[in-house]
C-alpha cells in the first residue's frame, strides 16, 4: 500500500510521508528484521520522501528503543542500495584490468585501494566476523546488540527531563502534579 501511495503522490508532484519500517512482530526479532527492512527498502525505492512511525511493534501497540536501533542500521544498509554505483572510466579502471590480467590480484592496486571503501556498508549492528570470533566475543545476537547500542545512545544523550521542564518528574502534568492513573 505504501508504495501505491507513494507512486500516487509523486505522479501528482506531491512530496510522499509514509508509514513503513514497521511490525507486526511484538518484540525486535527475525520477523522484525524481515518486515522492516522489506517496507523501508520498497518505500525509499518507490521515492518516498520521508519515513514515519519509527520504533513501532507489534501493529502499532508499542513502541521500543531497541527497535529503533534496529531500524537505523536497516536505513544506513537502505541509503547505501539507494546511493547506487558510479560507474565509469575511472572506476571501472580497465587500464588496470588488462595490466593484472585474470590470474592476477587487485588488491594491492592503487586503484582499488581508492576506490573500494567508497563502495562498502560498514554496518555498526550487524556481525560479519567468522564464527570463532564471534563465538569468542560473546556469541551476541542481533537483539543483544541492539540492547547495547541502545544503551550506548543513552549514555550520550544529556540528561533529559520529562517534558524539557528542569526538575520535572516522569509522570506529572506541567505544574508537577501527578497524572492520573501515573504513580
Amino acid at each position: 500500500m505504501a508504495i501505491a501511495m507513494t507512486q500516487m503522490g509523486k505522479h501528482y508532484g506531491l512530496p510522499v510521508y509514509v508509514n513503513v519500517g514497521l511490525t507486526d512482530s511484538k518484540l525486535p526479532d527475525g520477523q522484525a528484521g524481515m518486515e522492516a527492512g522489506i517496507s523501508l527498502l520498497c518505500g525509499a525505492l518507490a521515492g518516498a520522501d520521508i519515513f514515519g512511525h519509527l520504533g513501532i511493534c507489534g501493529a502499532d501497540q508499542g513502541t521500543s528503543l531497541v527497535m529503533l536501533m534496529l531500524q537505523h542500521e536497516l536505513i544506513g544498509y537502505v541509503e547505501r542500495v539507494l546511493r547506487g554505483f558510479t560507474v565509469d572510466d575511472e572506476t571501472l579502471g580497465l587500464d588496470v584490468i588488462r595490466a593484472v590480467g585474470h590470474d592476477g590480484s587487485f588488491l594491492a592496486e592503487g586503484h582499488t585501494v581508492r576506490h573500494f571503501k567508497q563502495e562498502l556498508w560498514f554496518p555498526q549492528l550487524l556481525d560479519r566476523r567468522f564464527w570463532a570470533d564471534w563465538l569468542e566475543r560473546g556469541a551476541t545476537d542481533m537483539y543483544e546488540r541492539c540492547l547495547a547500542a541502545k544503551a550506548q545512545a543513552a549514555r550520550r544523550a544529556p540528561a533529559h527531563a520529562p517534558g524539557g521542564r528542569p526538575g520535572a518528574r516522569a509522570g506529572s502534568d506541567r505544574r508537577g502534579r501527578p497524572r492520573a492513573g501515573v504513580r
